[in-house]
């Protein structure tokens, strides 16, 4: 495993400036997500760190040794792409197998990395079959058995499951957990643009948004204590409800934002908020109820088990003390 540093770290593609100095700390054995919208530099971070793009300043160490001007092949990573690339003329096993090849490993050495791979991925059934003989997932965890037995320092994944229905996302998403638990040894770094993932997979989250780093923490820490309300958004599903106007004046602020299970339905003699139900999600263990009580956007409510709720109801409406996030005009927390 190793411990990476990012420090000052800018990246320009002539003009425009992509990686805006960045300074980051990733622990060994740690899983880091890097999460935020298409374009904050998430994926242009994880080829900075990779080798595959030049740092144009700043420094990048492994376990203390720069590594700026270190080959890819040199910096002891392995990385899992989106797209599987895997060889459609070889076999589950001499795809796993050729990068140890080409580094003239022994046959035997070659046979016991393929092996162990495909037992902690479950795949030593197919290691006869050709990628077009596949479904997605399986092509996946071939791609990631392809990475495993080159026993890196790092493992980097790039959106690994973006190509994958919902379905197979979760059963991927909980094969890479265990593969993190199975694998103390090694730090991971992972790229997503889904909240979701970031949530489930991680250690610690580094949020980005337009090439700069808004927040870095674990998932409750996110979740909990958003450091700006860019975060306040992004993390979390359904997406936190933002409250402005007179909303907000009333809690000595800008914006308020509640979460969806921090609001209560009360008497109207308790009730802070009025308003009709103008849509409904009936997800089985939940509901979710979209209430209009004047704001620019419905106030989501989420009710666990099930909810006879008719479209036109009036409720009323409260928020949980203790639960409200409070931003100012530079959409900074007010604590």
């Amino acid at each position: 495993m190793a411990n990476i540093q990012l420090k000052a770290v800018r990246k320009s593609y002539g003009a425009v400036e992509v990686i805006k100095g960045v300074d980051l700390e990733i622990k060994k054995g740690e899983f880091m997500v890097f999460v935020g919208p298409s374009g904050c530099g998430k994926s242009t971070m994880l080829r900075l760190i990779s080798g595959l793009e030049q740092i144009t300043s700043g420094d990048l160490l492994f376990d203390d040794e720069l590594v700026n001007n270190v080959v890819p092949a040199k910096r002891g990573i392995a990385m899992v792409f989106q797209s599987y690339a895997l060889y459609p003329h070889m076999t589950v096993y001499e795809n796993m197998a050729f990068g140890m090849k080409l580094d003239k490993t022994s046959k035997a050495e070659i046979k016991a990395r393929v092996q162990k791979a495909a037992e902690l991925l479950q795949i030593e059934h197919l290691l006869d079959r050709l990628p077009k003989q596949l479904s997605g997932g399986q092509r996946q965890r071939v791609a990631i058995g392809r990475a495993i037995v080159r026993d890196p320092r790092v493992f980097l994944f790039d959106e690994p499951l973006s190509n994958l229905d919902a379905a197979l996302r979760v059963q991927t998403r909980l094969e890479i957990a265990k593969l993190h638990h199975d694998m103390t040894d090694v730090t991971m770094i992972y790229v997503t643009h889904d909240q979701v993932e970031a949530m489930t997979l991680a250690d610690r989250i580094c949020v980005l948004r337009d090439g700069k780093i808004e927040q870095v923490g674990t998932p409750s820490e996110l979740y909990e204590n958003p450091a700006s309300l860019f975060v306040a958004g992004f993390i979390g599903s359904p997406q936190m409800n933002f409250l402005k106007g007179a909303f907000a004046e009333k809690h000595n602020c800008t914006t308020l934002g509640i979460r969806a299970e921090h609001i209560e339905i009360v008497d109207a003699a308790d009730a802070e908020w009025t308003g009709k139900v103008v849509h409904a999600e009936d997800l089985g263990s939940d509901n979710y109820l979209f209430v209009d009580i004047g704001s620019s956007d419905p106030l989501i409510v989420r009710r666990s088990g099930k909810l006879a709720t008719t479209l036109g109801t009036q409720l009323n409406l409260r928020p949980v003390a203790g639960h409200v996030h409070r931003f100012d005009a530079n959409e900074k927390p007010i604590r």
